[in-house]
């Protein structure tokens, strides 16, 4: 049996008192102090704002933040399915495997905000619809990290031919962590996808 592993997971509500200016000084200077410690993986969640509150975009922060660390591994908890297209965001997480040499951790979710999508003009589908979408968005991300050309024709999604060079450092792909909690249909694109499953917020 693998020993356990520990990592950091820095949720932007942490940061509420920063000031904008330091915001991602501090988020590196804590990622770099969880590499010196022997952390296994921080993880940052996607969100894109509550209320003032300043947010870093998670994908851009992971990207600098693979160049400010050389072993830990970096990665989301969970990145909203609904805020990219999938196959830009199978571009996006092969690039970050990319620059930080195989350090990636992807975890994505149906989304759960709904005054968020609103306010950035996504919409905020029934959690049937939002699921479904997760589905076909995670066999397209795979598809485009393990395929010469991707297509994939679905309810939701759709590619044609799509090619995703360089493709991930991590073989046969980086790890996929599901996250939700509905049991009767998130559970089952975990069964289907992912490596691992995270149950959010236990209360």
């Amino acid at each position: 049996m693998d020993e356990p592993k520990f990592g950091v997971f820095l949720p932007f509500y942490a940061f509420r008192n920063t000031k904008t200016g330091s915001l991602f000084n501090l988020i590196r200077g804590i990622a770099q102090e969880c590499e010196r410690l022997g952390y296994y993986s921080v993880l940052l969640d996607d969100h894109l704002m509550l209320n003032r509150m300043p947010i870093l975009e998670c994908w851009t922060t992971l990207s600098a933040l693979s160049s400010a660390t050389e072993r830990i591994r970096l990665g989301t908890m969970v990145t909203c399915n609904s805020f990219r297209n999938p196959a830009l965001l199978a571009k996006m997480a092969a690039t970050v495997d990319n620059i930080s040499d195989g350090r990636l951790e992807l975890a994505v979710g149906a989304g759960v905000q709904k005054n968020e999508h609103n306010a950035y003009g996504f919409p905020f589908l029934s959690s049937r619809a939002r699921i479904e979408r997760l589905d076909e968005a995670v066999e397209i991300i795979k598809k485009l990290w393990t395929e010469e050309k991707a297509s994939y024709s679905g309810k939701h999604y759709t590619i044609r031919d799509a090619v995703c060079e360089p493709k991930p450092v991590q073989k046969p792909h980086p790890p996929i962590t599901i996250g939700g909690g509905g049991e009767k249909l998130t559970l089952r694109v975990t069964a289907r996808h992912a490596d691992r499953y995270d149950l959010g917020y236990l209360q």
